[in-house]
């Protein structure tokens, strides 16, 4: 049977996880011709460096492409993923991840949601709270164990 700390990162990690992925999914049902156009232009074409003195004019093109760039790849969902896979990993290993982890994506995903009504940001809220409760939480045979270790040895 899992154990609660076990349960509350995998349901976590599964959240975070299905955040991310759903927001690239998301990305290729509406700028799939962006992204395959970086395909054709090579991967320095999703957000091409552009030193000029400021002036240049933007087109509406080149904006949207830099808009397609920082929705998906550049956007939350990558990191988002890799913490949901490394917060499933360290769970399947019974290690709890630190509270400050889970303060900091509560954190930013009260912003991120204030910021941009309405959003799925609020959810991973969920996540963060879960990880904050896992960690909170003592594994009471290996504490009682302790506990019982340091009266032994007189320390």
């Amino acid at each position: 049977m899992m154990n609660s700390r076990k349960r509350l990162l995998r349901w976590a990690s599964g959240i975070m996880l299905v955040l991310g992925t759903g927001h690239l999914s998301l990305l290729a049902l509406t700028a799939g011709e962006g992204v395959t156009g970086w395909v054709d232009r090579g991967m320095w074409a999703a957000v091409p460096l552009a030193l000029t003195d400021g002036g240049a004019v933007q087109t509406v093109k080149s904006l949207q492409n830099v808009v397609t760039f920082w929705g998906g790849p550049g956007s939350f969902a990558v990191p988002l993923i890799l913490l949901g896979c490394l917060t499933w990993h360290l769970a399947g290993r019974g290690v709890a991840v630190p509270a400050g982890i889970g303060w900091g994506l509560a954190t930013w995903c009260v912003l991120g949601g204030v910021l941009l009504v309405p959003s799925p940001f609020f959810a991973g809220i969920i996540s963060g709270a879960l990880i904050i409760v896992a960690a909170r939480k003592e594994d009471r045979p290996g504490a009682a164990r302790d506990r019982e270790r340091r009266d032994d040895s007189g320390c």
